[in-house]
């Protein structure tokens, strides 16, 4: 299956030392060769850069670990194809707009005997379940809320139900931002590590590299990273427990949610 890599903070930040990692997992330490493609927000803009060519085998994916883009919500995703041609529209993360903000979703998993009902809005581009899960929640949230972003407990709530629903299908792990908040769901195998002072050092698993955050942080920065499993050997993650919805504001969890049926 795929791996899934964000990031949510309070102040703008680089993921290069985290991507540096990851990107690896895309056919050098690991076979997701698939494609892969990464989303980030500056403000209520989204930069994306996505490629069918394996991440470690790609000059797009060279420009991202060497040029700092500057962001407080990232969303990043190595493909290993379950369902799908190895084509660009079959990249995540995917992207969409909903009351007049950019939503970008990647999901690590299969979804069997997974069919969209009648959508009024929302169609797929490609063919994966992937990118049918999310047409189905952005259209879920659009039919409740039909003029604004709602806030979020009652969006949670929405949320809770439709993840619910498409879960049963499968393995449904994904992460979902509008720039604002940052969701992550764990259906199988997720987790983060929060990141502030007192800030140490951290070394990557899959390449020898150790960055010390102490040299490159304010006192009040935060930051916390999602991935589908640790990026660093000398840090403490938090698995996410299957069945948990977590929202990320300025760099730390507000709400847990579970979401069995």
């Amino acid at each position: 299956m795929c791996q899934l890599l964000g990031m949510n903070c309070n102040v703008p930040t680089d993921i290069c030392f985290s991507f540096e990692g990851f990107s690896a997992r895309g056919g050098k330490t690991d076979d997701h060769k698939d494609g892969w493609g990464i989303a980030f927000f500056e403000g209520k803009g989204c930069r994306i850069f996505m490629d069918a060519q394996s991440s470690v085998n790609s000059q797009i994916a060279d420009f991202v670990r060497r040029y700092p883009i500057h962001s407080t919500h990232v969303i990043a995703h190595i493909r290993k194809a379950t369902q799908g041609e190895i084509i660009l529209e079959n990249c995540h993360p995917f992207r969409r707009e909903l009351w007049g903000r950019h939503w970008v979703f990647a999901h690590n998993g299969d979804l069997k005997d997974f069919d969209l009902p009648f959508m009024d809005f929302y169609e797929p581009v490609g063919t994966t379940d992937s990118e049918k899960a999310f047409c189905l929640i952005l259209e879920s949230l659009r039919q409740q809320f039909p003029m604004v972003k709602p806030p979020l407990e009652p969006l949670l709530a929405v949320l809770k139900k439709i993840t619910s629903r498409i879960a049963k299908h499968g393995t449904f792990n994904y992460l979902l931002t509008d720039g604002e908040h940052f969701f992550a769901y764990s259906s199988t195998k997720l987790c983060y590590i929060v990141r502030k002072a007192p800030f140490a050092a951290a070394h990557l698993i899959d390449e020898d590299v150790t960055v010390d955050f102490n040299e490159l942080t304010r006192p009040k920065d935060r930051v916390a990273v999602i991935a589908t499993t640790p990026l660093t050997d000398n840090e403490v993650w938090t698995q996410i427990q299957p069945g948990e919805l977590i929202t990320f504001l300025d760099g730390e969890p507000v709400a847990e949610l579970g979401v069995r049926s």
